[in-house]
C-alpha cells in the first residue's frame, strides 16, 4: 500500500510541477499562415486563436509585426502556436499545439472535428471545439499558469514527493472497465484506444516498473499492475477508486 501511496504523490508532484514550467509563458506567438492552408488568416482562425488568448491573460503576438526586445532576444519566452490538420474525406479535423522554442510540444489540444460542407464554418467549429481543451489554461501575473489539461505534452519534469502519510485509512472503491483497450506507443508512453478506434487514456512512464501516470479525460490518476491485472487508480470524492482495466500491449 505505501507503494501505491508513493506512486499518488508522484503523480501530484508532477501535476504541480507542470503547472510552474508551464505558468513561466506570459506570451504566445501565433503565425499569420498555417502550414497547410494557402492563404493569411484563412477562414480567421489565426485572429480566432489570438483572442481566446488574449483573453485567458496572455500577451499575443502575431509573427508578422515587431515582436517586442524582451522576446526578440529570447523567443524562450513565448509559446507558439500551430495548428495541425487530419482531414478525412467528409470531417475537417485539426488540432492545437503550443510549441516551446525548441518546438517541443507544451500542451496539445484534443483533436476539433465538424461535419459541415462550407469550408469557413467547418474549420472554425473545429477549432471551437480544440480550443475547450484550454478553457482552464489561464495566465496571472502573480500565480502559476492554472492548467487543467490532461493533455500536457511536458512529461520530462523533475518529481519531488511528499512525506507518506503516517496510519492514514485508505478507502478503495473497485470497478471494472471490461471493454479491452489497445496500447499504441507514443514518445514518452502509451495511449490507449477502443475499437471505435478512439483515445480512451494515456499513459506516461515512470521510473517504477508497471507504474504510469495516467488520465482519462479530466480525470488523473495511475496505471500499475497488481496481482497480473492492469488498474486505473485515482481519488474521487475523496475515496480511492480502482478501475480494473484490460488492455493489449
Amino acid at each position: 500500500m505505501r507503494r501505491y501511496l508513493f506512486i499518488v504523490l508522484l503523480v501530484i508532484s508532477f501535476s504541480v510541477q507542470a503547472q510552474s514550467n508551464t505558468g513561466n509563458y506570459k506570451y504566445i506567438i501565433v503565425p499569420e499562415k498555417f502550414s497547410f492552408l494557402k492563404q493569411i488568416n484563412r477562414y480567421g482562425l489565426n485572429t480566432a486563436i489570438k483572442a481566446f488568448f488574449e483573453e485567458k491573460g496572455f500577451t499575443v503576438y502575431f509573427d508578422n509585426v515587431e515582436i517586442p526586445q524582451e522576446i526578440a532576444t529570447d523567443r524562450c519566452k513565448a509559446l507558439v502556436a500551430d495548428l495541425q490538420e487530419n482531414n478525412t474525406m467528409f470531417v475537417t479535423n485539426i488540432t492545437l499545439l503550443l510549441k516551446d522554442c525548441r518546438g517541443a510540444i507544451v500542451m496539445k489540444s484534443k483533436p476539433g472535428k465538424s461535419r459541415e460542407k462550407e469550408y469557413e464554418t467547418s474549420y472554425n467549429m473545429a477549432l471551437k471545439e480544440a480550443l475547450t481543451s484550454f478553457n482552464d489554461f489561464k495566465y496571472a501575473a502573480d500565480k502559476p499558469t492554472e492548467i487543467t489539461n490532461a493533455g500536457s505534452a511536458n512529461a520530462n519534469v523533475e518529481v519531488k514527493t511528499a512525506p507518506l502519510p503516517v496510519n492514514e485509512p485508505v478507502v478503495v472503491k473497485t470497478e471494472a472497465q471490461e471493454a479491452l483497450l489497445y496500447a499504441q506507443p507514443i514518445s514518452n508512453g502509451y495511449q490507449l484506444i477502443d475499437a471505435t478506434p478512439k483515445i480512451v487514456m494515456t499513459l506516461l512512464k515512470t521510473s517504477v516498473e508497471d507504474s504510469y501516470i495516467s488520465n482519462k479525460g479530466n480525470t488523473n490518476g495511475i496505471v500499475l499492475k497488481k496481482n497480473g491485472n492492469w488498474f486505473f487508480e485515482y481519488y474521487k470524492n475523496n475515496v480511492l477508486v480502482s478501475e480494473k482495466l484490460s488492455i493489449k500491449f
